[in-house]
């Protein structure tokens, strides 16, 4: 497998009034073109912090300290923000946990899902929403047409985080960031989400973060997995995959 994402001695640090918090001391880890990274460990051992580090999408007062973080060939540390920009929905993309959160209240699923290739490719909104009918369809939103027109309160939680899917999809990324993609769905719904990715990291080629509490859903759908502790990573890994 190819080598696509890189991070080599990652710290992020965050002042704070009364010190600095080291939320990621150290982390190094690998992702290849293809493959699913499980990244587990207990809450606020730093996993969200070093995903969002990758796409430098920092809280008040949070920098990256010392480290790098290669995608391909390029440094993202090291880019310029308006750079950064353009790698961000473009080469990599991310599901967030809550679709509700995720989603603009005010906005139609089909603008939604349209706005990254409006931003990162510059088309046209018509051309735009004819590719996003294409990602729901690729998600499997059951009328696809019909739901462009509609807005996140008038779908349920399962069909919210297609369209969260749908929008990480639109600009055909090489990495997608999971972020505890299920853990505000029913036990039903979570196997049905986690069953897409499966099927969609399959069909495009994708590599897969996916940062999850769950040890069964590790077990069942990574390729190797990573543990965090005190934001360094403690243990990696090979998992056995489902036969």
């Amino acid at each position: 497998m190819t080598r696509l994402l890189e991070i080599d001695g990652l710290r992020t640090h965050i002042r704070q009034r009364r010190g600095l918090v080291r939320a990621v001391d150290g982390v190094s880890l690998q992702v290849d073109s293809g493959e699913t990274l499980g990244l587990v460990g207990e809450s606020g051992c730093g996993k969200s912090m070093t995903a969002m580090s990758i796409l430098r999408l920092l809280p008040p007062g949070g920098f990256i300290a010392e480290g790098s973080v290669r995608l391909g060939d390029t440094d993202l540390v090291r880019l310029h923000e308006d750079d950064m920009r353009q790698v961000r929905g473009n080469d990599v993309s991310v599901v967030f946990q809550d679709p509700m959160t995720a989603l603009n209240p005010t906005m139609t699923i089909g603008r939604q899902v349209a706005e990254p290739l409006v931003l990162h490719r510059r088309w046209p909104l018509s051309r735009a929403l004819e590719r996003a009918e294409e990602v729901l369809t690729l998600v499997g939103m059951p009328r696809p047409h019909e739901r462009l027109h509609q807005y996140p309160h008038q779908l349920s939680g399962g069909m919210r985080q297609r369209v969260v899917i749908a929008t990480a999809l639109a600009c055909e990324p090489r990495l997608v960031i999971a972020d505890e993609p299920t853990t505000a769905l029913d036990v039903t719904i979570q196997a049905q989400i986690l069953d897409l990715l499966d099927d969609l990291k399959r069909r495009l080629d994708l590599a897969v973060l996916l940062i999850t509490h769950d040890l069964g859903v590790v077990a069942g759908r990574t390729d190797r997995v990573a543990v965090m502790y005190a934001g360094k990573i403690v243990e990696e890994a090979a998992t056995r995959r489902r036969c």
